[in-house]
């Protein structure tokens, strides 16, 4: 009997890890990166991921990123609803050469924020921001240069949508000396509204914005484009006697100035 009971222990003790499966884990709703963490981590305030695109598939939607310290957190795409925010870490972003940054590949309904970030092309980076869809982004407080093609490139394909970039230094961009290539290209298949507020558009090569479809509006706010403003399509339309708009212009729709 005893060794009869011995067995069944023995199996029961078996047989209990076999049948137990551990939970998966959840996204949380905040994530953090630093630029000593490690992308096999969860992502915690205590053990940070290395990269962007580590802690963006721990991250749920519409959630937040946060950089714990300065580092280069890589390129990444995005496709939900996310926050990424660099504004209390110096020097936080991503520096590519090659490739883009930033890609946005999102939903007509998700929203997109990318806050305090140091964008770095080294001068062969394709694009800072690429936004292939999204309904909206908000690109906040950023520094964007040296990238090869563009600063940010809107080829939004989502109707109605908006792009917001606010308190930015879009600087020396087109590097590659492509003629399509410059400070923030706006070409959407679709009706977008580009918001540059606060911002400094200098040193970019051939345009500082430039517009190419009916369907797209510019609207620029106390902001300085000391390059060229190119509308081959669609309006810029300019808010307060603050603007200023500087090199050549080669308009080819209306502009408005109130």
């Amino acid at each position: 009997m005893r060794k009869f009971t011995l067995a069944l222990a023995i199996l029961g003790t078996t047989l209990v890890p076999a049948l137990y499966t551990a939970p998966a884990h959840a996204q949380a709703t905040r994530t953090w990166v630093s630029g000593v963490g490690d992308d096999a981590n969860p992502c915690s305030r205590t053990a940070p991921c290395k990269t962007f695109a580590g802690a963006i598939s721990k991250t749920a939607s519409p959630g937040e990123i946060n950089c714990l310290d300065p580092g280069g957190f890589g390129a990444v795409t995005i496709t939900k609803s996310i926050t990424i925010d660099c504004r209390y870490t110096s020097n936080g972003g991503v520096l590519v050469a090659g490739t883009n940054a930033i890609v946005i590949a999102a939903t007509a309904t998700d929203k997109v924020q990318l806050i305090g970030h140091d964008f770095e092309g080294v001068g062969t980076g394709v694009d800072a921001v690429k936004v292939n869809s999204a309904l909206e982004v908000i690109i906040d407080d950023c520094i964007i240069r040296d990238f090869a093609t563009n600063g940010v490139e809107v080829t939004n394909s989502v109707a109605n949508s908006r792009v917001v970039i606010k308190n930015s230094l879009i600087l020396n961009n087109g590097t590659s000396g492509n003629v399509n290539t410059g400070g923030v290209n706006v070409a959407s298949s679709a009706a977008t509204v580009v918001e540059i507020t606060d911002s400094l558009l200098e040193h970019n090569q051939n345009y500082g914005i430039r517009t190419n479809t009916g369907n797209d509006t510019v609207a620029l706010i106390r902001s300085v484009v000391s390059d060229a403003l190119v509308i081959t399509g669609g309006n810029v339309i300019s808010f307060g006697p603050s603007n200023v708009i500087g090199g050549a212009t080669n308009p080819s729709a209306t502009v408005l100035w109130k």
